[in-house]
Protein backbone atom coordinates (compact mmCIF):
# COMPACT_ATOMS: atom_id res chain seq x y z
CA UNK A 1 0.00 0.00 0.00
CA UNK A 2 1.69 3.30 -1.03
CA UNK A 3 2.36 6.01 1.57
CA UNK A 4 0.00 9.07 0.42
CA UNK A 5 1.90 12.45 1.88
CA UNK A 6 -0.86 14.54 3.23
CA UNK A 7 -1.47 17.43 5.97
CA UNK A 8 -5.07 16.33 7.74
CA UNK A 9 -6.61 19.10 9.67
CA UNK A 10 -9.65 17.82 11.80
CA UNK A 11 -11.77 20.80 12.92
CA UNK A 12 -12.91 19.56 16.78
CA UNK A 13 -9.65 17.27 17.11
CA UNK A 14 -10.97 16.98 20.60
CA UNK A 15 -14.56 15.32 20.20
CA UNK A 16 -15.89 12.30 20.71
CA UNK A 17 -16.00 11.13 17.17
CA UNK A 18 -12.35 12.01 16.98
CA UNK A 19 -11.49 10.00 19.94
CA UNK A 20 -13.83 6.90 19.32
CA UNK A 21 -13.39 6.49 15.72
CA UNK A 22 -11.24 8.71 13.64
CA UNK A 23 -7.03 8.34 15.79
CA UNK A 24 -8.49 4.20 15.93
CA UNK A 25 -8.96 4.45 11.91
CA UNK A 26 -5.85 6.43 11.17
CA UNK A 27 -3.86 4.15 13.24
CA UNK A 28 -4.90 1.38 11.07
CA UNK A 29 -4.18 3.06 8.39
CA UNK A 30 -0.79 3.80 9.51
CA UNK A 31 -0.30 0.60 10.49
CA UNK A 32 -1.06 -0.15 6.60
CA UNK A 33 1.48 1.52 5.16
CA UNK A 34 -1.32 4.00 3.64
CA UNK A 35 -0.02 7.28 5.75
CA UNK A 36 3.28 6.83 7.25
CA UNK A 37 6.62 9.02 7.53
CA UNK A 38 4.91 11.76 5.24
CA UNK A 39 1.78 12.71 6.93
CA UNK A 40 1.02 15.12 9.68
CA UNK A 41 -2.60 15.57 11.76
CA UNK A 42 -3.66 18.78 13.06
CA UNK A 43 -5.77 18.36 15.71
CA UNK A 44 -8.19 21.93 16.77
CA UNK A 45 -10.52 23.13 19.23
CA UNK A 46 -11.51 26.01 21.54
CA UNK A 47 -9.97 23.94 24.63
CA UNK A 48 -6.12 25.01 25.40
CA UNK A 49 -4.54 21.82 24.98
CA UNK A 50 -0.86 21.54 23.75
CA UNK A 51 0.79 18.76 21.41
CA UNK A 52 1.71 16.74 24.14
CA UNK A 53 -1.13 16.26 25.64
CA UNK A 54 -3.08 15.46 22.25
CA UNK A 55 -0.56 12.78 21.96
CA UNK A 56 -1.86 10.99 25.15
CA UNK A 57 -5.30 11.00 23.76
CA UNK A 58 -4.31 9.83 20.38
CA UNK A 59 -2.37 6.76 22.17
CA UNK A 60 -5.72 6.72 24.67
CA UNK A 61 -8.18 6.25 21.78
CA UNK A 62 -5.85 3.27 20.20
CA UNK A 63 -4.96 1.68 23.85
CA UNK A 64 -8.94 1.51 23.75
CA UNK A 65 -9.51 0.39 20.59
CA UNK A 66 -6.58 -1.85 19.84
CA UNK A 67 -6.22 -5.80 22.28
CA UNK A 68 -2.95 -5.14 21.68
CA UNK A 69 -0.43 -2.59 20.38
CA UNK A 70 3.05 -2.08 19.56
CA UNK A 71 4.33 0.72 21.67
CA UNK A 72 7.15 2.24 19.65
CA UNK A 73 5.01 1.90 16.65
CA UNK A 74 2.07 3.95 18.37
CA UNK A 75 4.94 6.65 19.49
CA UNK A 76 5.92 7.43 16.21
CA UNK A 77 2.41 7.32 15.05
CA UNK A 78 1.32 9.79 17.76
CA UNK A 79 4.49 12.07 17.24
CA UNK A 80 2.55 13.33 13.68
CA UNK A 81 -0.14 15.04 15.84
CA UNK A 82 0.05 18.80 16.66
CA UNK A 83 -2.76 20.50 18.38
CA UNK A 84 -3.75 24.34 17.57
CA UNK A 85 -6.55 26.03 19.35
CA UNK A 86 -8.83 27.41 17.06
CA UNK A 87 -11.59 29.77 17.28
CA UNK A 88 -13.84 28.67 13.69
CA UNK A 89 -15.54 32.11 13.57
CA UNK A 90 -11.87 33.81 14.33
CA UNK A 91 -10.49 34.68 10.52
CA UNK A 92 -7.11 35.56 12.70
CA UNK A 93 -6.89 31.86 14.18
CA UNK A 94 -6.90 30.37 10.38
CA UNK A 95 -3.44 32.35 9.71
CA UNK A 96 -2.31 31.12 12.72
CA UNK A 97 -3.59 27.53 11.40
CA UNK A 98 -2.10 28.17 7.79
CA UNK A 99 1.65 29.00 9.04
CA UNK A 100 1.22 25.53 11.51
CA UNK A 101 0.17 23.81 8.19
CA UNK A 102 2.90 24.72 5.78
CA UNK A 103 5.50 24.15 8.48
CA UNK A 104 4.41 21.13 8.70
CA UNK A 105 4.07 20.21 5.34
CA UNK A 106 7.47 21.17 5.20
CA UNK A 107 8.66 19.17 7.97
CA UNK A 108 7.06 16.06 6.31
CA UNK A 109 7.74 16.71 2.83
CA UNK A 110 3.73 16.78 2.26
CA UNK A 111 3.64 17.59 -1.27
CA UNK A 112 1.11 20.68 -0.74
CA UNK A 113 -1.81 18.03 0.05
CA UNK A 114 -4.35 18.97 2.31
CA UNK A 115 -7.17 17.09 3.61
CA UNK A 116 -9.64 18.81 6.01
CA UNK A 117 -12.25 16.64 8.09
CA UNK A 118 -15.19 18.32 9.94
CA UNK A 119 -16.30 16.20 13.07
CA UNK A 120 -17.49 18.84 14.75
CA UNK A 121 -21.77 20.86 14.69
CA UNK A 122 -22.69 20.91 11.25
CA UNK A 123 -23.96 24.60 11.81
CA UNK A 124 -20.29 25.43 11.16
CA UNK A 125 -19.34 23.68 8.20
CA UNK A 126 -20.35 26.47 5.85
CA UNK A 127 -17.97 28.75 8.17
CA UNK A 128 -15.31 26.89 7.94
CA UNK A 129 -15.00 26.22 4.30
CA UNK A 130 -15.55 30.03 3.93
CA UNK A 131 -12.27 30.84 5.69
CA UNK A 132 -10.39 28.19 4.11
CA UNK A 133 -10.83 29.35 1.06
CA UNK A 134 -10.59 33.20 1.84
CA UNK A 135 -7.41 32.65 4.08
CA UNK A 136 -5.85 30.31 1.72
CA UNK A 137 -6.08 27.70 3.94
CA UNK A 138 -5.62 24.98 0.86
CA UNK A 139 -2.11 23.40 -0.38
CA UNK A 140 -0.40 23.20 -3.74
CA UNK A 141 -1.63 19.69 -4.04
CA UNK A 142 -4.81 18.08 -3.71
CA UNK A 143 -7.27 19.72 -1.57
CA UNK A 144 -10.26 17.46 0.13
CA UNK A 145 -12.63 18.02 2.26
CA UNK A 146 -14.79 15.38 4.69
CA UNK A 147 -18.56 16.43 6.01
CA UNK A 148 -20.40 14.57 8.53
CA UNK A 149 -23.80 14.26 8.53
CA UNK A 150 -26.30 16.00 8.89
CA UNK A 151 -25.75 18.04 5.73
CA UNK A 152 -28.39 20.42 6.55
CA UNK A 153 -31.91 20.68 8.19
CA UNK A 154 -33.81 20.60 4.89
CA UNK A 155 -33.69 21.26 1.42
CA UNK A 156 -33.34 25.19 1.58
CA UNK A 157 -30.13 24.63 4.10
CA UNK A 158 -28.56 22.05 2.32
CA UNK A 159 -28.47 24.17 -0.63
CA UNK A 160 -27.10 26.83 1.07
CA UNK A 161 -24.27 24.60 2.81
CA UNK A 162 -23.27 23.69 -0.50
CA UNK A 163 -23.18 26.64 -2.51
CA UNK A 164 -20.64 27.65 0.48
CA UNK A 165 -18.75 24.17 0.34
CA UNK A 166 -18.10 24.35 -3.28
CA UNK A 167 -17.17 28.21 -3.27
CA UNK A 168 -13.86 26.77 -1.81
CA UNK A 169 -13.74 22.88 -3.14
CA UNK A 170 -15.08 21.18 -6.30
CA UNK A 171 -17.47 18.38 -6.15
CA UNK A 172 -15.08 15.78 -7.01
CA UNK A 173 -13.03 17.08 -4.18
CA UNK A 174 -15.90 17.08 -1.29
CA UNK A 175 -16.16 13.72 0.60
CA UNK A 176 -20.00 13.56 2.52
CA UNK A 177 -19.57 10.57 4.84
CA UNK A 178 -22.03 8.23 6.22
CA UNK A 179 -20.10 4.91 8.30
CA UNK A 180 -23.40 2.54 6.75
CA UNK A 181 -21.84 2.84 3.44
CA UNK A 182 -18.56 1.35 4.90
CA UNK A 183 -20.33 -1.64 6.34
CA UNK A 184 -19.30 -4.89 5.36
CA UNK A 185 -22.85 -6.06 4.47
CA UNK A 186 -24.13 -2.62 3.06
CA UNK A 187 -20.79 -3.38 0.91
CA UNK A 188 -21.81 -6.79 -0.32
CA UNK A 189 -25.35 -5.43 -1.88
CA UNK A 190 -23.62 -5.07 -5.47
CA UNK A 191 -21.54 -7.97 -5.21
CA UNK A 192 -24.68 -9.72 -4.13
CA UNK A 193 -26.41 -8.79 -6.66
CA UNK A 194 -24.40 -8.43 -9.38
CA UNK A 195 -21.89 -11.47 -9.47
CA UNK A 196 -24.87 -14.42 -8.74
CA UNK A 197 -26.91 -15.55 -11.48
CA UNK A 198 -29.23 -16.99 -9.13
CA UNK A 199 -29.95 -13.49 -7.79
CA UNK A 200 -29.46 -10.74 -10.84
CA UNK A 201 -31.82 -12.94 -12.98
CA UNK A 202 -34.60 -12.32 -10.17
CA UNK A 203 -34.04 -9.08 -9.08
CA UNK A 204 -36.94 -7.69 -10.73
CA UNK A 205 -40.75 -6.67 -10.05
CA UNK A 206 -41.54 -9.73 -11.90
CA UNK A 207 -39.73 -11.84 -8.91
CA UNK A 208 -39.96 -9.40 -5.80
CA UNK A 209 -43.19 -8.49 -4.14
CA UNK A 210 -41.31 -6.06 -1.52
CA UNK A 211 -38.18 -5.02 0.22
CA UNK A 212 -38.00 -3.92 3.44
CA UNK A 213 -35.19 -2.32 4.72
CA UNK A 214 -35.50 -2.57 9.33
CA UNK A 215 -32.80 0.04 10.96
CA UNK A 216 -34.20 -0.71 14.81
CA UNK A 217 -31.63 0.81 17.63
CA UNK A 218 -32.52 -0.72 21.42
CA UNK A 219 -31.63 2.86 23.28
CA UNK A 220 -33.57 6.18 23.60
CA UNK A 221 -32.37 9.45 23.24
CA UNK A 222 -30.50 9.50 26.54
CA UNK A 223 -28.07 12.52 26.62
CA UNK A 224 -28.71 13.37 22.57
CA UNK A 225 -32.46 14.59 23.56
CA UNK A 226 -31.83 18.54 22.20
CA UNK A 227 -30.09 17.59 19.51
CA UNK A 228 -32.88 14.83 18.82
CA UNK A 229 -35.92 17.00 19.52
CA UNK A 230 -35.24 18.94 16.49
CA UNK A 231 -34.56 15.84 13.87
CA UNK A 232 -36.39 13.41 14.72
CA UNK A 233 -35.86 9.62 13.19
CA UNK A 234 -36.82 11.02 9.49
CA UNK A 235 -34.05 13.52 9.47
CA UNK A 236 -32.19 11.48 11.60
CA UNK A 237 -31.62 8.11 10.14
CA UNK A 238 -34.15 7.86 6.99
CA UNK A 239 -32.78 10.84 4.85
CA UNK A 240 -29.15 9.12 5.25
CA UNK A 241 -28.82 5.61 6.06
CA UNK A 242 -31.76 4.49 5.03
CA UNK A 243 -31.99 5.96 1.92
CA UNK A 244 -28.28 4.87 0.87
CA UNK A 245 -29.12 1.46 1.19
CA UNK A 246 -32.37 1.60 -0.65
CA UNK A 247 -30.34 3.45 -3.46
CA UNK A 248 -27.89 0.48 -3.63
CA UNK A 249 -30.88 -2.23 -3.53
CA UNK A 250 -32.82 -0.32 -6.66
CA UNK A 251 -30.33 0.53 -8.77
CA UNK A 252 -29.50 -0.66 -12.09
CA UNK A 253 -26.34 -2.27 -12.72
CA UNK A 254 -23.98 0.64 -13.34
CA UNK A 255 -21.79 0.53 -16.74
CA UNK A 256 -18.76 0.12 -14.30
CA UNK A 257 -17.60 0.04 -11.12
CA UNK A 258 -15.55 3.65 -10.87
CA UNK A 259 -17.07 6.10 -8.91
CA UNK A 260 -18.54 7.78 -11.52
CA UNK A 261 -20.28 5.28 -13.30
CA UNK A 262 -21.80 4.13 -9.73
CA UNK A 263 -23.35 7.80 -8.93
CA UNK A 264 -24.72 7.76 -12.61
CA UNK A 265 -26.39 4.35 -12.32
CA UNK A 266 -28.10 6.07 -8.67
CA UNK A 267 -28.66 9.23 -10.43
CA UNK A 268 -30.42 7.40 -13.17
CA UNK A 269 -32.64 5.70 -10.08
CA UNK A 270 -33.26 8.80 -7.87
CA UNK A 271 -34.78 10.80 -11.22
CA UNK A 272 -37.68 8.13 -11.06
CA UNK A 273 -38.14 8.50 -7.48
CA UNK A 274 -41.89 8.72 -6.39
CA UNK A 275 -42.15 12.47 -4.07
CA UNK A 276 -45.56 11.25 -1.98
CA UNK A 277 -48.26 13.65 -1.84
CA UNK A 278 -50.26 14.63 1.12
CA UNK A 279 -52.30 11.33 0.27
CA UNK A 280 -49.65 9.02 0.13
CA UNK A 281 -47.89 10.17 3.34
CA UNK A 282 -51.18 9.78 5.32
CA UNK A 283 -51.79 6.08 4.14
CA UNK A 284 -48.00 5.44 3.74
CA UNK A 285 -46.27 7.09 6.99
CA UNK A 286 -46.60 6.36 10.47
CA UNK A 287 -44.63 8.21 13.15
CA UNK A 288 -44.83 7.67 16.74
CA UNK A 289 -42.82 8.19 19.94
CA UNK A 290 -41.48 5.59 22.61
CA UNK A 291 -43.88 5.55 26.07
CA UNK A 292 -41.84 4.89 29.51
CA UNK A 293 -41.62 2.06 31.51
CA UNK A 294 -40.44 0.92 34.86
CA UNK A 295 -36.95 1.22 33.59
CA UNK A 296 -36.91 3.72 31.27
CA UNK A 297 -38.25 7.19 30.29
CA UNK A 298 -40.66 8.41 28.06
CA UNK A 299 -39.52 10.73 25.22
CA UNK A 300 -41.31 13.39 25.89
CA UNK A 301 -39.83 13.03 29.96
CA UNK A 302 -36.32 12.83 28.32
CA UNK A 303 -33.89 15.45 29.58
CA UNK A 304 -34.23 18.78 26.75
CA UNK A 305 -37.01 17.00 25.49
CA UNK A 306 -40.05 19.86 25.11
CA UNK A 307 -42.71 18.07 26.80
CA UNK A 308 -45.37 19.16 23.64
CA UNK A 309 -42.78 17.74 21.42
CA UNK A 310 -44.28 16.40 17.80
CA UNK A 311 -40.99 14.82 16.87
CA UNK A 312 -40.90 11.11 15.94
CA UNK A 313 -38.74 8.44 17.41
CA UNK A 314 -40.29 6.23 15.21
CA UNK A 315 -41.15 6.30 11.44
CA UNK A 316 -42.29 3.41 8.83
CA UNK A 317 -43.01 4.30 5.18
CA UNK A 318 -42.67 3.51 1.60
CA UNK A 319 -40.87 4.36 -1.42
CA UNK A 320 -40.81 3.43 -4.96
CA UNK A 321 -39.39 4.73 -8.48
CA UNK A 322 -40.43 4.68 -11.67
CA UNK A 323 -37.62 3.33 -13.29
CA UNK A 324 -35.09 1.03 -12.34
CA UNK A 325 -34.73 -2.97 -11.83
CA UNK A 326 -37.72 -2.78 -9.32
CA UNK A 327 -39.43 -0.37 -10.60
CA UNK A 328 -43.04 -0.34 -8.88
CA UNK A 329 -42.02 -3.01 -6.49
CA UNK A 330 -42.92 -1.18 -2.96
CA UNK A 331 -39.81 -0.95 -0.60
CA UNK A 332 -41.06 -0.24 3.10
CA UNK A 333 -38.68 1.12 5.68
CA UNK A 334 -39.20 1.69 9.40
CA UNK A 335 -36.45 3.07 12.17
CA UNK A 336 -36.68 3.82 15.80
CA UNK A 337 -35.32 4.06 19.21
CA UNK A 338 -36.43 1.81 21.97
CA UNK A 339 -36.99 -1.24 19.82
CA UNK A 340 -36.38 -4.73 21.25
CA UNK A 341 -33.00 -4.92 20.32
CA UNK A 342 -30.23 -3.70 18.05
CA UNK A 343 -30.72 -4.78 14.40
CA UNK A 344 -30.12 -3.45 11.02
CA UNK A 345 -31.32 -5.80 8.36
CA UNK A 346 -32.73 -5.91 4.63
CA UNK A 347 -35.02 -8.26 3.77
CA UNK A 348 -35.94 -8.74 0.09
CA UNK A 349 -39.34 -10.96 -0.58
CA UNK A 350 -40.31 -13.08 -3.29
CA UNK A 351 -43.56 -13.54 -4.86
CA UNK A 352 -45.70 -16.72 -4.06
CA UNK A 353 -45.46 -19.24 -7.13
CA UNK A 354 -48.05 -21.99 -7.91
CA UNK A 355 -46.78 -25.44 -7.52
CA UNK A 356 -48.01 -28.86 -7.33
CA UNK A 357 -47.17 -29.49 -2.99
CA UNK A 358 -49.89 -26.44 -2.22
CA UNK A 359 -48.82 -24.48 1.08
CA UNK A 360 -45.26 -23.70 0.41
CA UNK A 361 -43.44 -20.56 1.98
CA UNK A 362 -42.70 -17.33 0.41
CA UNK A 363 -38.42 -17.24 -0.71
CA UNK A 364 -36.92 -14.46 1.06
CA UNK A 365 -33.29 -13.26 0.83
CA UNK A 366 -31.92 -11.64 4.00
CA UNK A 367 -28.70 -9.56 4.94
CA UNK A 368 -28.14 -8.55 8.72
CA UNK A 369 -25.71 -5.91 8.61
CA UNK A 370 -25.72 -5.46 12.22
CA UNK A 371 -24.93 -6.53 14.81
CA UNK A 372 -23.99 -10.00 12.90
CA UNK A 373 -23.24 -9.77 9.25
CA UNK A 374 -25.02 -12.39 6.66
CA UNK A 375 -26.64 -13.39 3.84
CA UNK A 376 -29.21 -15.74 4.19
CA UNK A 377 -31.84 -17.40 1.85
CA UNK A 378 -34.93 -19.04 2.92
CA UNK A 379 -36.16 -21.60 0.56
CA UNK A 380 -38.37 -24.72 0.85
CA UNK A 381 -37.75 -28.03 1.59
CA UNK A 382 -39.21 -31.45 2.06
CA UNK A 383 -40.37 -32.42 5.51
CA UNK A 384 -38.35 -35.74 6.44
CA UNK A 385 -40.96 -37.58 8.51
CA UNK A 386 -44.01 -36.76 7.48
CA UNK A 387 -46.04 -34.79 3.90
CA UNK A 388 -45.45 -31.11 4.06
CA UNK A 389 -43.14 -28.34 3.12
CA UNK A 390 -40.72 -27.16 5.81
CA UNK A 391 -38.35 -23.96 5.38
CA UNK A 392 -34.47 -23.82 5.12
CA UNK A 393 -31.90 -21.35 4.93
CA UNK A 394 -28.95 -21.16 2.80
CA UNK A 395 -26.33 -19.05 4.90
CA UNK A 396 -23.23 -16.86 3.88
CA UNK A 397 -21.93 -15.46 7.23
CA UNK A 398 -18.41 -14.70 8.53
CA UNK A 399 -16.34 -16.81 10.77
CA UNK A 400 -14.90 -15.40 13.97
CA UNK A 401 -11.02 -15.35 12.57
CA UNK A 402 -12.76 -13.35 9.49
CA UNK A 403 -14.74 -10.83 11.29
CA UNK A 404 -11.54 -9.74 13.07
CA UNK A 405 -10.58 -9.04 10.14
CA UNK A 406 -13.41 -6.48 8.94
CA UNK A 407 -12.44 -2.95 9.07
CA UNK A 408 -14.20 -0.32 10.99
CA UNK A 409 -16.58 1.93 8.54
CA UNK A 410 -14.47 5.08 8.94
CA UNK A 411 -11.20 3.05 8.71
CA UNK A 412 -12.62 1.69 5.32
CA UNK A 413 -14.00 5.15 4.18
CA UNK A 414 -11.38 6.79 5.61
CA UNK A 415 -8.66 5.06 3.16
CA UNK A 416 -11.32 5.76 0.17
CA UNK A 417 -10.81 9.35 1.02
CA UNK A 418 -6.61 9.15 0.94
CA UNK A 419 -6.72 7.09 -2.35
CA UNK A 420 -9.59 9.66 -3.96
CA UNK A 421 -12.11 7.03 -4.53
CA UNK A 422 -15.95 8.46 -3.99
CA UNK A 423 -18.00 6.00 -4.92
CA UNK A 424 -18.92 5.09 -1.63
CA UNK A 425 -19.78 8.76 -1.02
CA UNK A 426 -22.84 11.13 -1.20
CA UNK A 427 -22.68 13.07 -4.65
CA UNK A 428 -24.84 16.23 -4.13
CA UNK A 429 -27.54 15.34 -7.02
CA UNK A 430 -28.45 12.46 -4.44
CA UNK A 431 -28.42 14.08 -1.24
CA UNK A 432 -31.15 16.87 -3.09
CA UNK A 433 -33.07 14.03 -4.16
CA UNK A 434 -33.60 12.63 -0.90
CA UNK A 435 -34.03 15.53 0.94
CA UNK A 436 -36.86 16.56 -1.66
CA UNK A 437 -38.66 13.51 -0.71
CA UNK A 438 -37.58 13.95 3.37
CA UNK A 439 -39.11 17.75 2.79
CA UNK A 440 -42.44 16.64 1.30
CA UNK A 441 -43.67 13.89 3.67
CA UNK A 442 -42.13 16.89 6.32
CA UNK A 443 -44.44 19.78 5.01
CA UNK A 444 -47.05 17.27 5.86
CA UNK A 445 -46.76 16.43 8.93
CA UNK A 446 -46.01 20.19 9.53
CA UNK A 447 -49.41 21.40 8.22
CA UNK A 448 -51.21 18.48 10.58
CA UNK A 449 -49.02 19.46 13.54
CA UNK A 450 -50.32 23.08 13.21
CA UNK A 451 -54.06 21.73 12.28
CA UNK A 452 -54.51 19.44 15.50
CA UNK A 453 -54.60 16.25 13.36
CA UNK A 454 -51.44 15.13 14.00
CA UNK A 455 -51.32 11.47 14.36
CA UNK A 456 -48.21 10.49 16.01
CA UNK A 457 -48.64 6.61 17.52
CA UNK A 458 -47.04 5.50 20.89
CA UNK A 459 -45.79 2.52 21.62
CA UNK A 460 -43.94 0.55 24.53
CA UNK A 461 -40.07 0.06 24.85
CA UNK A 462 -38.51 -3.56 24.22
CA UNK A 463 -40.86 -3.94 21.09
CA UNK A 464 -41.20 -3.40 17.58
CA UNK A 465 -42.46 0.10 17.29
CA UNK A 466 -46.44 0.89 17.34
CA UNK A 467 -48.74 -1.44 15.70
CA UNK A 468 -50.11 1.13 13.46
CA UNK A 469 -46.57 0.23 11.07
CA UNK A 470 -48.15 -3.08 10.08
CA UNK A 471 -50.81 -0.95 8.27
CA UNK A 472 -48.68 0.76 5.50
CA UNK A 473 -48.60 -2.46 3.33
CA UNK A 474 -50.50 -2.68 -0.09
CA UNK A 475 -52.03 -6.22 0.35
CA UNK A 476 -53.40 -7.76 3.29
CA UNK A 477 -51.06 -10.92 2.46
CA UNK A 478 -47.48 -8.54 3.29
CA UNK A 479 -46.30 -7.88 6.28
CA UNK A 480 -42.79 -7.21 8.34
CA UNK A 481 -40.74 -10.23 8.33
CA UNK A 482 -38.62 -9.27 10.87
CA UNK A 483 -40.71 -9.27 14.19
Amino acid sequence: MRNIPVVMIIFGGSGDLAHRKLYPALFNLYQQGLIHDNFAVIGTARRPWSHEYLREKVSDAVHETHDEVDENSLKHFASHFYYQSHDVTNVEHYETLKKLAQELDDRYCAHGNRLFYMAMAPRFFGTIATHINDQCLTGSGFNRIVLEKPFGHDLASAEKLNKEITASFNEEDIFRIDHYLGKEMVQNIMPMRFTNPLIKNIWSADYIKNIQVTLAERLGVEARGGYYDTSGALRDMVQNHIFQIITLLAMPEPKDLTSAGVHKAKQALLESMIIPSPEEVKKDFVRGQYLGSDTTLAYKQEPNVDENSTTETFVAGKVKFKEGPVAGVPIYFRTGKEFKEKKNRIDIVLKHINNPYGQAYSNKITIEIDPTSKIYITINGKKIDQPGIRRENLTYEFSKSEMAKVPDGYERLLHDVFVNDLTNFTHWSELKRYWEFIDSVEADWQKENETGDAKIAQYLPYRMGPKEANDIFETPTEHWIYE
